[in-house]
């Protein structure tokens, strides 16, 4: 085979094959096919798209490029969540303990955050001691004797996809839905779950705006997952305002405490409950989702989701007397509150404003090796619909100096929209996927 020639029948619309995309991605992993020529079938896939076979071939063909991940000898069935990213979303940090709670063995590895505040692995590290960079039989061994653990990806898991996102960056070929699907479920299979919920996020703080491109995405994945044998669904969730109250890594570890602890905001719990129960009809662990979300809302009250987390923090050297103390976990010198400018209805939350400004007060990266403050970050007193007073908190900025709240404050204030009459408040929840349709191309 020839790369051009496959880049020739891509550009006119033609379909490859398995073998055809088996080789491409083996050629380019093994430095026999330029960053040039792939950049250009790249660039053909996403004006011409890829059939939902194609896109399941490409995944599995770079899942297969690296290690590939089995955890059966410990556990007849492990399950994992993967979310498309937005401001304040620490459901990993609730829904891995809550899950675990009914008896799902969660086993994920996480990155670090690049962009918006931090990663899970970033928040995770604002618990004093907590290690997150796992041996193997680290990992297996967590996994065995707590049922949960969340480490940094330490194993070369689809390496073919590490150089082609990077290329997709700069190319201008990151929006192809069939390479975002791939990428982010080459990971996914390679990393061993059987049951995979992906929270496919929609709105102004995410990467997809629109319910036909979040839509699109979802299909995308749980087609990728039925075709590779994984049991697989998509929940679209709104990220048109941050999700819950906290953005910021210690913050965020807080505030899901806070929900494990049975008093978390009511969007951050509603959405764990909603990922859970999805999570629980894909095991088999319950006969329907009312049945799925009982199970779940048992393990909050009777603290049992709790005793998981407190268990895995333990378990991967992190300290739980810390989380019993108010001071426990890193805090900012300086809290200011931003005044509302006017009374009325808080309209819209730009989510990508708020992120930036966490940005600026040092608690996400802008490039890999930025180091992250765990202590800065915001707290929100209003969300969208709220009815506020002139000069009533819309949120505390939580900075190392005065100087930081300075730089942050005109982004803020920009990033509220304050209305006189209450606005339509988008749901929680837009549609959850559960199936592919075959039919459909990307």
């Amino acid at each position: 085979m020839r790369a051009v020639d496959l880049i020739i029948k891509k550009r006119d619309g033609g379909r490859l094959s398995a073998e055809e995309i088996g080789w491409l991605i083996e050629a380019y992993s093994a430095g026999q096919m330029g960053d040039e020529q792939m950049a250009a079938w790249a660039m053909a896939v996403l004006i011409r798209g890829m059939d939902a076979q194609e896109t399941a071939d490409l995944t599995l063909a770079m899942a297969r490029s690296g290690e590939q991940l089995d955890l059966h000898d410990i556990a007849p069935l492990t399950v994992d969540k993967h979310s498309t990213g937005g401001i304040g979303d620490k459901t990993s940090l609730l829904l891995g303990p809550l899950v675990a709670a009914i008896g799902l063995p969660v086993a994920k590895m996480s990155g670090r955050g690049l962009g918006f505040s931090g990663g899970t692995i970033d928040k995770l590290e604002s618990i004093p001691g907590m290690r997150t960079e796992l041996s193997g039989d680290e990992f297996r061994h967590a996994l065995r004797e707590v049922g949960l653990v969340i480490a940094a990806q330490s194993l070369d898991l689809a390496p073919a996809d590490k150089r082609l996102y990077a290329l997709r960056d700069v190319t201008g070929t990151v929006e192809s839905i069939p390479l975002i699907a791939a990428s982010i479920m080459s990971k996914k299979l390679a990393a061993g779950a059987d049951c995979i919920v992906l929270d496919v996020k929609l709105g102004s703080g995410a990467f997809m705006r629109t319910l036909d491109d979040a839509r699109a995405l979802a299909q995308a994945m749980v087609g990728i997952g039925q075709r590779a044998g994984r049991r697989v669904a998509a929940v679209i969730s709104s990220m048109q305002q941050p999700l819950g109250l906290a953005v910021g890594n210690a913050l965020e570890v807080r505030e899901a405490l806070a929900g494990l602890r049975g008093h978390g905001p009511p969007d951050l719990v509603e959405l764990c409950l909603t990922l859970g129960a999805q999570l629980a009809l894909l095991a088999g662990a319950a006969p329907s989702e009312d049945v799925a979300r009982a199970r779940l809302r048992e393990a909050l009250a009777s603290g049992a989701a709790l005793d998981t987390f407190l268990r895995f923090v333990r378990k991967q050297g992190g300290s739980p007397a810390a989380l019993d103390d108010p001071q426990g976990l890193p805090q900012a010198p300086v809290v200011v509150e931003l005044p509302a400018p006017q009374s009325g209805y808080v309209a819209a939350i730009q989510g990508a404003a708020l992120g930036n400004a966490v940005n600026l007060l040092g608690g996400g990266r802008i490039r890999k090796g930025d180091q992250i403050d765990p202590a800065v970050g915001l707290v929100l007193a209003a969300k969208v619909g709220q009815r506020v007073r002139a000069g009533q908190s819309l949120l505390q900025i939580h900075a190392r100096s005065h100087e930081q709240v300075q730089q942050v404050t005109p982004l803020l204030q920009a990033a509220y929209a304050i209305s006189a009459q209450p606005p339509a408040v988008e749901p929680l929840v837009y549609e959850i996927v559960r199936e592919e349709r075959d039919h459909a191309d990307l």
